[in-house]
């Protein structure tokens, strides 16, 4: 059985389909999924979603990139890490892609924002779940900071990792997983694959970020949840081993760093005991 360890299921391109992608779900053996926020406006609605199902679970926090909109303080990550259904806090981290014509000094913002996650992080013993984008420098820098403080070091996951080997090796240093996702199918990812081929088994998690980066074969459509088996399709390729032991490795992966249980599916697609 699969998990997907990250994706928007309230996005539009989902969030009216949600019946058909739970049947998906459960015809792709994919069991679990961890729906990610990246808007305080949208914490209460991935919440809300987790609620309807016991295997669904939400993240909270403000995507870096999201600029303009309210922002987040540790107070109001505090009070949603509280709610049972919210296993991770996030997604959070660096974003320096679209600077338009700003320097680094200026994204102090994004830097500060990402210090409050990692200290909600601290305070509740919830992993992050970090985003980093041209700016893997700062987030590790952050994340070192924050680990020498004299507060718990933080920990968790870099979700959709396309960064360099010696930024893995970073991140693993710090205690971090890392997840793949559908980028690892690419044509163009060698490098990537090469960093799926170093990280310890045990270290790795897999995911869609759906509804983006669907994988090959379906590239360029609207990914989902029940498509996370070709990324550990490909994964088990670089590893050299079968996609059940990456499926049985990266859920027990994901039990381990966000403190859940995940159920095998029944046929209405929802957990079940053993």
């Amino acid at each position: 059985m699969f998990v997907d360890s990250h994706c928007h299921l309230i996005f539009p391109e989902l969030r009216e389909r949600l019946p058909e992608i739970r049947a998906a779900m459960t015809q792709a053996q994919v069991g679990a999924a961890l729906c990610i926020s990246t808007r305080v406006e949208e914490i209460e609605q991935v919440v809300a979603l987790a609620e309807t199902d016991p295997q669904w679970w939400a993240s909270a926090g403000v995507h870096p990139d999201t600029e303009g909109e309210t922002e987040p303080d540790e107070a109001l990550l505090l009070r949603w890490a509280a709610h049972p259904k919210v296993i991770a806090i996030g997604e959070t981290g660096l974003d320096y892609y679209r600077l338009n014509g700003r320097s680094i000094a200026d994204m102090a913002w994004q830097r500060e924002r990402f210090r409050v996650h990692i200290r909600a992080g601290q305070a509740t013993d919830l992993p992050l779940v970090i985003h980093t984008r041209q700016a893997s420098e700062d987030t590790v820098a952050l994340l070192r900071e924050a680990a020498s403080a004299g507060q718990p070091a933080p920990r968790g996951v870099f979700h959709c990792f396309t960064e360099t080997m010696d930024v893995a090796r970073a991140a693993l240093d710090l205690g971090f997983l890392i997840s793949f996702s559908g980028i690892l199918t690419f044509r163009n990812a060698e490098d990537l694959r090469e960093v799926a081929r170093y990280v310890p088994l045990d270290r790795c998690l897999i995911e869609t970020d759906s509804p983006y980066l669907a994988p090959v074969p379906f590239r360029g459509k609207t990914n989902t949840p029940a498509l996370v088996p070709h990324v550990a399709a490909e994964l088990a390729r670089q590893k050299q081993c079968s996609v059940e032991q990456i499926a049985d490795a990266t859920r027990v992966n994901f039990e381990r760093l966000f403190g859940v249980s995940v159920a095998p599916v029944n046929k209405e697609g929802r957990g079940t005991t053993a």
